[in-house]
């Protein structure tokens, strides 16, 4: 009988046959590039800029309404005040700290859970649990989202979590999608064979070995849903299914559309422009981390 340890030995050797971009190439050529850099940067601004207000440093007095109505831009407020006397900016920093919260949350959920669905589905491909997830995938797939949001949002009535949970549900599909054909392709390779033909269990190998070289599709999916996560929030929050309890920048722009016909466009300005570059900021780093990170790079 083989010896556990040794065979484990062997089959690491093995696997590191296979790793796709060592991870210090690809974070040196990702910083390497300027835009990529320059996204990774406003990225890290606003990351900072939601730290502050989570440690209670920034935008704290987003809700009170001590000044007058529509107050102009000073520097007491800003980008001046809304309806109710509220400091716009005050209101658009903590906004900030509202997109990272639901941006982490949906991002790491539906990345955990296309991580896991797709490795198994892939791993057993052409088995009844495949056939299972496959077949929720496809039917998540072909519900309209923001009617699937809409229906969540009324059976939860007021959760403060519906709007995630839509989210979350309808997300981890896409990732769900790579990963398997990831795995379906990497099964194949020689070192997952000869880990099969040492005896190691198959879910062993499957998450330890198979899983961790998906690991460029899982970050760059990561931040792509990251990226999808704060969009759509701004939306539901602007038809009124996001948000409740707080504010946001999709609640801020869904306000600015009574503001801007009295002719004040401060809300609608402090809104839209940190979403914008922010939204920006994620693109170009996705797009610099899908090229560091891309396993057919690695022999470049």
């Amino acid at each position: 009988m083989i010896n556990t340890s040794l065979a484990a030995r062997e089959h690491a050797s093995l696997n590191s046959q296979y790793t796709g971009v060592p991870a210090n190439r690809a974070w040196a050529r990702l910083l390497t590039n300027r835009t990529g850099l320059l996204g990774c940067i406003v990225v890290g601004v606003f990351a900072l800029i939601a730290l502050g207000v989570g440690l209670g440093w920034l935008g704290q007095d987003w809700s009170s309404a001590n000044a007058g109505r529509w107050e102009p831009t000073s520097s007491e407020h800003w980008f001046g005040t809304n309806l109710l006397g509220q400091d716009i900016f005050q209101r658009s920093i903590y906004s900030v700290k509202v997109a990272f919260e639901i941006g982490l949350i949906v991002a790491l959920t539906s990345t955990l859970l296309g991580a896991i669905g797709g490795a198994i589905s892939g791993w057993y491909s052409d088995s009844w649990a495949d056939d299972i997830i496959v077949f929720i995938i496809g039917v998540l797939d072909s519900i309209p989202f923001y009617l699937f949001a809409a229906a969540v949002a009324f059976a939860l009535k007021d959760s403060p979590w519906a709007m995630q949970i839509a989210m979350v549900a309808t997300f981890w599909t896409i990732t769900a999608r790579l990963v398997r054909a990831e795995v379906m392709r990497l099964k194949s390779r020689d070192f997952v064979q000869s880990a099969l033909a040492m005896g190691l269990p198959a879910p062993l190998i499957l998450f330890r070995h198979v899983v961790p070289n998906t690991g460029h599709i899982l970050l760059a999916q990561a931040a792509i849903v990251f990226v999808a996560a704060i969009k759509t929030e701004v939306i539901l929050s602007f038809l009124g299914l996001g948000v409740k309890d707080g504010v946001s920048w999709g609640l801020m722009l869904a306000e600015s559309t009574q503001e801007v016909l009295a002719g004040q466009f401060n809300g609608l300005l402090a809104a839209s422009i940190p979403l914008f570059v922010l939204l920006l900021g994620f693109n170009l780093m996705v797009d610099a981390m899908q090229d560091a990170f891309d396993p057919r790079q690695g022999a470049a």
